[in-house]
Formats: C-alpha cells, sequence, structure tokens
C-alpha cells in the first residue's frame, strides 16, 4: 500500500512511524539501535491503542470515509475466493455503485450485493461516489430474488452516504424502489447478512440492509443523516458537523446498545485502512461463521426471526413518576 495518509489526530503517531522508518532503514544496527526500535514500537502501538479507543463519532466518520480504507472491489479480491459479476437491472441499465455476482467463500457458494465508492477520480465518476440510483437497487432485487430461487444465502457490504438524489433518479422512481427492496429483502426465503464496512448513510444504505444478522466494522457508521446534513439543517451550517455527529449517536458501539445491529467487528489497530489483509480475515471469519450459524434455520423461522428484528427497532419507554398510574406515559 502507498504511504499511509495521516487524519488530522492520527499526525503524532504519523510522526513517530516516520522517525521508527529512519531507525529501521539503518544498515547493521547496533544493540542500542535495535533496542530502540523496540521501545518505540511499543510507543507507536500504544499512541494508537490511546487514540483508537477514544475517538468522537466525528473522528469515526473520518476513519469511515478515509482515502485508503479498504472498499468492497478491495474485500471481493482479500476474502471471497471466487466472483462472477452479473450486470444489468433488466429494465433500464448497469448501476455501477452497487456491484452484484455470484461467490464464493471457503466452500460455501453465496450472492454478493455491494456499494462501491471508487477511490480516485476515474473510479468514483464510474462508480457515482457509491450513490445508486434506481436501477441499483432494481439490480440488487433482482439478484437476491436469484438467490433464493437457488437456495444461496445473501452478503451485502453497506458502503454509501446515501441514495443518488438527483432529478433523474426521482423521476426513475427512487423513492419507490427502496421501499419495494425494503418490503421484498425482508420475505426473502434465504439467510442475508449485511455489513456496513464505511459509511451506511440513510435509505442508501437501507435499499440493501434488510438482513437476519447486520454487522458494522468497528470504526463505521450508520446514520438517518450525514453530520453535515444534520448540522445544515439544525445550526444552518456545515461548521457544526462535529456536533452533529455527536447528537446522532450512530456509532457501531451506539447501534449495538440500541439493538440496530448485532455485532461489532473489530479492526486493526489503528484502523482497518492500516492493514487490508487484517481487517479482510477478521471479516471473512465473521461472514464464514454466521452464514453456518443461519444455515441451520428454516425457512419460516429465518423470516419470523427477520421480521421481529426490524420490528423491535425504535421501541421505547417512557418513564413515570408517582403521581402517574403504573403503565402510563408522564403527561406534559
Amino acid at each position: 500500500m502507498s504511504k499511509l495518509i495521516a487524519l488530522p489526530f492520527e499526525r503524532p503517531i504519523a510522526e513517530l512511524e516516520d522517525q521508527l522508518e529512519k531507525l529501521e532503514a539503518q544498515p547493521n544496527p547496533t544493540p542500542a539501535t535495535k533496542d530502540a526500535i523496540r521501545k518505540m514500537r511499543t510507543q507507536v502501538n500504544r499512541m494508537k491503542r490511546e487514540v483508537y479507543d477514544n475517538l468522537n463519532p466525528w473522528e469515526i466518520v473520518q476513519v469511515a470515509r478515509h482515502q485508503q480504507r479498504p472498499q468492497t472491489l478491495d474485500y471481493l479480491e482479500l476474502v471471497f475466493d471466487e466472483f462472477v459479476e452479473l450486470h444489468g437491472d433488466k429494465a433500464f441499465g448497469d448501476d455501477r455503485a452497487i456491484l452484484t455476482g455470484f461467490a464464493k467463500i471457503d466452500d460455501r457458494k453465496v450472492m454478493f450485493v455491494g456499494q462501491q465508492k471508487g477511490r480516485n477520480l476515474q473510479e468514483r465518476n464510474e462508480h457515482n461516489y457509491g450513490m445508486a440510483h434506481p436501477e441499483g437497487y432494481r439490480k440488487a432485487i433482482a439478484k437476491m430474488q436469484t438467490a433464493a430461487k437457488f437456495g444461496l444465502p445473501i452478503i451485502c457490504f453497506i458502503d454509501t452516504a446515501g441514495a443518488f438524489p438527483g432529478i433523474e433518479a426521482e423521476e426513475r422512481g427512487q423513492a419507490y424502489q427502496i421501499a419495494y427492496n425494503l418490503r421484498e429483502m425482508s420475505r426473502i426465503r434465504t439467510p442475508i447478512v449485511c455489513v456496513v464496512i464505511g459509511e451506511g448513510g440513510s435509505g442508501g444504505a437501507l435499499g440493501i440492509g434488510i438482513g437476519d444478522h447486520v454487522a458494522m466494522l468497528q470504526f463505521s457508521y450508520y446514520s438517518v443523516i450525514s453530520p453535515e446534513g444534520c448540522a445544515g439543517i439544525l445550526w444552518k451550517h456545515q461548521k457544526f458537523a462535529d456536533q452533529a455527529a455527536q447528537a446522532l449517536r450512530f456509532t457501531s458501539k451506539d447501534l449495538l446498545e440500541f439493538g440496530v445491529i448485532d455485532e461489532i467487528i473489530q479492526e486493526p489497530l489503528g484502523g482497518a485502512h492500516r492493514n487490508h489483509h487484517h481487517m479482510a480475515l477478521g471479516l471473512k471469519g465473521y461472514l464464514a461463521h454466521t452464514l453456518r450459524e443461519l444455515s441451520k434455520l428454516p425457512a419460516n423461522e429465518l423470516l419470523d426471526h427477520r421480521y421481529a428484528r426490524f420490528r423491535r427497532i425504535g421501541v421505547f419507554e417512557e418513564k413515570t413518576t408517582s403521581g402517574a398510574e403504573d403503565g402510563q406515559p408522564l403527561a406534559g
């Protein structure tokens, strides 16, 4: 991988890593140099742990958007043993923001659906920055229905700022298609595993996000709106994005506590962008284990659990005072 691009809060770590790299590059190091290298490695790891254990929500957003963070195409190469891409929605075109196809993980065949952003300008233009049009969601659900026909489990990788909001997308039925996907995914009779690998933005993420088991990578986020969008609505300026991120409670820890997701997949020390192979290994282990467990459930039980899982989201109880009747919400 090319030289790491350091985020603002990573700069002290990057400076120490540069010093370590210079020490390690010295020919014929003395015992004193070797000792200094060992101590500096320990210091680097300690600093990474201190920084990443205490990231605030806005910093987590920056990690989720990191230019060098592994994306869907990276994981297709590192996690899956085979991948044969399937194109088009049989109605309008082939939306490259969503990739679909037959894949194999160990000895298990699956249907893969994932959002791809692109890393450079050419790739981002090709994949529309991961923001799908209606034909992308139509392609996704058609391939999922094919998977159900052949009894293949489905794996969905979520990484999008949101569905494409342009006029042409609305003219072609963006909102309808996402709603259609929500309904149809809820009743597909085969296991569905969804993983937020970076950004999980609004309906654009939900359009391929209805699953039996939903997980997030440790430093990803999953939200009804971006921090910038929320700040623009509440404070009329994007400069308050950090405050909006704090208020939205969209980190993996928050959403596990709320029951929105089922599991957090730990990232390598310092984030997935520092070690793609290590992250892919952990992700592959999670997928293999989860598919193995879900495959034991009969289809009717799978659908009942999936329905109940999403019905629970957003349920809350109101506190009462001694003056209120038991079980009744507090007036006012």
